[in-house]
């Protein structure tokens, strides 16, 4: 595990599965890809400050017909300064035909076999059928989807503090169901705070 300063260029691509986020990280020792799922609560730009990198290590992916292999650092903390809008050049050198991770994740995930649908009306006595991941999509979440979405964290106060451990798809439901909530990411304290009432 190493402290060092670097700035972080985020870049937001709208994907098929929606937008997420990739990013570099520039620092004396090297560049690195960084895509971590807490990525997904920033805005598009460029970030100065220090990062605890915890692993340094090549990855690869195949995406349409070609196998890409770049070096990644996972971030187990950010400590950021200022941020800034991203140039064109960094726009163009993140914009590189990037895959979801989150399509990275479901292909890494081992396979099993899925259950059989069962009808309502089939289900064994007292088994009730399994709920629906909550969808951040829909404005109107009944308190107690918004309590499934956000588990340990509900009910949420004036300012939340998302968990980096939950799975990508759930972060990225998290930081959308927030902000349709009201709230904004100050990235400086990296919590979110709704929004005062003018």
């Amino acid at each position: 595990m190493i402290k060092i300063p670097g700035q972080l260029a985020i870049r937001t691509i709208h994907g098929r599965n929606g937008a997420f986020n990739v990013a570099r990280l520039s620092t004396s020792i090297g560049e690195f890809v960084v895509k971590d799922q807490i990525l997904d609560q920033y805005s598009e730009g460029k970030y100065d400050g220090e990062f605890v990198i915890t692993q340094i290590s090549p990855s690869s992916y195949s995406h349409s017909g070609r196998t890409v292999i770049e070096i990644r650092a996972r971030l187990d903390a950010m400590i950021l300064d200022d941020m800034d809008a991203l140039s064109q050049d960094d726009a163009e050198r993140l914009d590189q035909k990037e895959v979801d991770p989150l399509e990275e994740d479901v292909a890494a995930a081992p396979k099993t076999p899925a259950a059989p649908a069962v009808d309502a009306g089939d289900a064994p006595f007292g088994m009730a059928q399994p709920e629906p991941a909550p969808s951040a999509s829909h404005a109107s979440l009944t308190p107690n989807e918004d309590e499934v979405l956000f588990g340990t964290l509900w009910p949420l106060g004036d300012s939340v503090k998302l968990d980096p451990t939950v799975d990508r798809q759930r972060m990225r439901a998290q930081c959308a169901r927030l902000g349709q909530l009201g709230y904004q990411l100050n990235f400086k304290q990296q919590v979110w705070e709704r929004a005062q009432a003018a």
